[in-house]
C-alpha cells in the first residue's frame, strides 16, 4: 500500500469532515405579533443568528406610516383628510399602480376608492352601520378609481377632496412581499410570511425537507371547529384568500345581514353564491388584491379574466343553483393542492 496516498486521502477526508462540522447550523425561528388590526407569523430556517424582531418591527412601522387609516400620521390619513400637496413615498405608488391594474382587470369592482361606503357600512373604524338608501348615491360620486391619479412629482390628485382611499383589500398583502424582501436582504432564503392570512412563502422547510404547506379554510366550517377545504404546497408565490362567511354586519333595527364586501358600482354589499376565493399569484399584493376582486365578479368573467393572466390560479368554493357546495379550481392550483 502507498501509505502517502493513504494519508492524503484520509487527511482530505478529515479536513472536508471538520469543514463541514464547523458549518453554522440550520435553525427555525418563528416571530408573532399583531399588525393591521391583525396577526403575523413569519417563520425562518438559516443559520443566522440575528434577532430579526427590531427589522420585522421597521418593516411594520413604515408600513403602517404609509398606509394606515387610522394613525394621524400616516400618509394615508393625512390624504384622507384632503391633504393635497403631500408627495407620496415609492411604497405608495406601488401599491397604487397595481390597484389600478386590478381595478381596470375586474372592471372597476376592485376599487379603493370605496372607503366611504366601507364606513358607511359599518366596516370601517366604527362598528355602527350609518347607511341609508337616500346616502348611496352621494357616496358612489365619491367612488370610482379614475377620479384619483398620480402626478409626476408624486403627489396625488382627487378630483374631489372627501373622496377616501382604504388600502385594506391589499395592503397586508404588499406587506407580506415587502416583509419577504427585507428577509432575502438579509440573506434568508427560507422562510413563511403570514400578515392576517395573506402569505408568501419563499424556498422550502428545508428542516422537514418538504415545501411550505398552507391550509385553506372550509367556508362552511364552524368557527370554533376549523375543517381545511385543502393544503397547497406554496413557494416563491403568494397566497390570499377572501370571503364573507365571518365577517359581516346586522341592522339592529331590520335584523338584514350585510356582508362586507360591498360593490363600488351599486354602494351595496354584494349577494353572491361566491363562499370564498383563494388565489395564488407571483407576489401576496397581487393575490390578496384579485382575491377580493373575485369575491364581486360572477363567476363566467372571473374565468375570463384568468384566460388573460396565467399567473393567477385559483380555488373558488361556491354555492350552485341548487345551493350545493362546488368548487372551480384551475389547472395550475391543482397542480399544487397536496394529495
Amino acid at each position: 500500500m502507498d501509505y502517502r496516498k493513504f494519508y492524503k486521502i484520509n487527511c482530505g477526508l478529515l479536513l472536508g469532515l471538520l469543514i463541514f462540522g464547523c458549518e453554522p447550523a440550520q435553525q427555525e425561528k418563528v416571530y408573532l405579533g399583531q399588525t393591521q388590526g391583525t396577526t403575523y407569523a413569519i417563520k425562518t430556517i438559516s443559520s443566522s443568528k440575528e434577532n430579526l424582531q427590531p427589522a420585522i418591527d421597521s418593516v411594520l412601522q413604515v408600513i403602517d406610516l404609509t398606509f394606515s387609516n387610522y394613525n394621524n400620521q400616516s400618509l394615508l390619513y393625512k390624504i384622507n383628510q384632503g391633504a393635497d400637496t403631500l408627495r407620496v413615498n415609492d411604497m405608495f405608488v406601488e401599491v397604487f399602480k397595481t390597484s389600478e391594474k386590478i381595478y381596470q382587470a375586474s372592471e372597476k369592482l376592485f376599487d379603493p376608492t370605496v372607503g366611504s361606503l366601507v364606513k358607511a357600512w359599518g366596516f370601517g373604524a366604527t362598528d355602527t352601520l350609518t347607511v341609508n338608501e337616500k346616502q348611496i348615491d352621494s357616496l358612489l360620486a365619491l367612488t370610482g378609481f379614475e377620479k384619483v391619479s398620480l402626478l409626476k412629482d408624486q403627489t396625488l390628485a382627487k378630483c374631489c377632496p372627501n373622496i377616501y382611499l382604504d388600502f385594506n383589500a391589499i395592503a397586508q398583502g404588499y406587506t407580506s412581499d415587502v416583509m419577504s424582501k427585507m428577509l432575502k436582504q438579509k440573506g434568508i432564503e427560507n422562510f413563511m410570511v403570514e400578515i392576517g392570512g395573506e402569505v408568501y412563502a419563499s424556498g422550502m422547510n428545508t428542516l422537514k425537507n418538504k415545501p411550505w404547506t398552507i391550509g385553506i379554510d372550509d367556508p362552511q366550517s364552524p368557527v370554533n371547529e376549523r375543517k381545511l377545504a385543502a393544503k397547497v404546497k406554496l413557494s416563491d408565490l403568494g397566497l390570499a384568500t377572501s370571503g364573507n362567511y365571518r365577517k359581516f354586519k346586522v341592522d339592529a333595527k331590520t335584523g338584514k345581514k350585510y356582508v362586507h364586501t360591498i360593490n363600488p358600482i351599486t354602494g351595496y354589499p354584494k349577494i353572491s353564491n361566491i363562499l370564498s376565493t383563494t388565489v395564488i399569484a407571483p407576489t401576496a399584493m397581487e393575490a390578496d388584491g384579485y382575491a377580493t376582486a373575485f369575491m364581486l365578479m360572477d363567476l363566467e368573467k372571473t374565468h375570463a379574466l384568468l384566460q388573460k393572466n396565467k399567473d393567477l390560479q385559483v380555488l373558488i368554493i361556491y354555492l350552485d343553483v341548487n345551493n350545493q357546495t362546488k368548487q372551480y379550481t384551475t389547472k395550475g392550483f391543482k397542480e399544487l393542492i397536496q394529495k
